[in-house]
């Protein structure tokens, strides 16, 4: 998404109060290889994932922990919690008439919230 993430970094460098104290998190498969296609990144700290999706997960929890400073659950607890929010999916999504790769956006993150409030003995 370099067209997204050169709106994000613009406002940041040119917008107001807000927008220049807003953070990034930029991750490629491969730590430099963003250098073949878009060198305005130097200097900045690009996350490697490998197409890892664990490895980019570990990274994003240490991101958000380190930028937050809030209280987070490790990564092999998320995992374990994203494992049992992806078997009860399926039934979630046909209760409401949605395909699980077809919920839109909205609907997906009210689904997220919901089942994090409800399933409380499972985290």
């Amino acid at each position: 998404m370099p067209f997204e993430l050169g709106i994000f970094l613009g406002a940041k460098r040119y917008g107001g109060k807000s927008q220049k104290q807003k953070r990034a998190l930029i991750f490629d498969i491969k730590k430099y290889r963003y250098q073949m296609f878009i060198s305005d990144l130097a200097g900045m700290d690009i996350h490697e994932h490998q197409g890892d999706f664990k490895r980019a997960m570990r990274e994003t929890r240490d991101w958000l922990a380190n930028v937050s400073r809030r209280k987070m659950p490790s990564s092999p607890r998320i995992g374990r919690i994203y494992s049992y929010f992806l078997k009860d999916l399926p039934l979630i999504a046909k209760e409401l008439e949605f395909h699980p790769a077809d919920i839109p956006y909205v609907d997906f993150e009210r689904i997220v919230v919901a089942w994090l409030r409800d399933t409380p003995g499972k985290l």
